[in-house]
């Protein structure tokens, strides 16, 4: 005679199985159809895209109404074609200067995201960003893993010390628009950006152009950033991309014969006032 409690492990071993079944299924469907699985928005996470439909925006795993409440954006919920030009700066190697001249021939703002060891050196180009009419927003003095700092003093230091040296160098207060080194975050990480009254930028848009010894062609970068283009974009380049100073100019006429238009940082951050994004 077979007691209940002997058939007490068959039961288990029986749900163990099919909880593994169904969740193994899961995971392929989410794989396959190149969905994002959201993670928890307490958790660090590293931003991340699924692009899914050409000319539509992407897929991120955190939406921008989540963001919102942080003052943080990835992009702009619009059908007017705007874009939305960013550039992050960890060092000179030459190739700022065209993209500077390829935005101003296009009469295009931008914004550059800084760090320490590109202002120190590079004084010059901050200056002409600013001249020129562009946004120097702050990507932290030392470019480190920001979603590993806990500390509200730590974290703070890394931006006021950027922005101490921008004073120092330009005359001016820096624009207080943060941008996380590498995309990776916390919660608690917007939050304190936030307290400290910065407004936080993600992208929609990017591609691998920050390997030196590995520049992506023109034609793969025109592939990437014309195919995934779309309204309210917030585009990611990085100024050390010697194939970006080779095609911003004809890129940005690519983007205006195809309808788009570029606002600044500061055209986003008032739309949102009065708009859902």
């Amino acid at each position: 005679m077979i007691h209940k409690k002997d058939l007490l492990p068959v039961l288990f071993l029986v749900l163990f199985l099919t909880s593994v079944f169904f969740l193994g299924n899961f995971v392929s469907w989410a794989v396959h159809s190149n969905t994002v699985i959201p993670t928890s928005s307490t958790s660090e996470s590293n931003w991340g895209l699924s692009f899914q439909e050409e000319g539509k925006p992407p897929v991120a795993n955190t939406t921008a109404e989540e963001l919102k409440q942080f003052d943080a954006y990835y992009m702009q919920n619009t059908e007017e074609k705007n874009i939305y030009l960013t550039f992050d700066c960890g060092y000179e190697n030459g190739n700022t200067a065209p993209i500077l001249d390829a935005l101003k021939k296009h009469n295009a703002p931008a914004t550059f995201f800084i760090v320490g060891n590109f202002l120190s050196t590079s004084p010059d180009l901050v200056r002409r960003m600013t001249e020129e009419g562009h946004t120097v927003g702050n990507h932290t003095f030392h470019h480190p893993d920001m979603s590993k700092i806990s500390s509200i003093d730590a974290f703070s230091k890394e931006l006021k010390d950027l922005e101490d040296l921008y004073k120092e160098t330009t005359g001016k207060e820096m624009v207080k628009y943060y941008r996380p080194p590498q995309g990776k975050y916390s919660e608690s990480n917007l939050k304190m950006a936030q307290d400290l009254g910065y407004q936080t930028f993600f992208w929609s848009l990017a591609y691998v152009d920050w390997y030196q010894d590995k520049q992506p062609s023109s034609e793969e970068a025109f592939q990437k950033l014309l195919g995934r283009i779309h309204p309210g974009a917030i585009v990611l380049l990085h100024s050390t991309s010697s194939t970006n100073a080779a095609i911003l100019d004809e890129l940005l006429s690519k983007w205006e014969e195809m309808g788009y238009q570029f606002q600044s940082l500061e055209y986003l951050t008032e739309q949102s006032k009065t708009k859902v994004l």
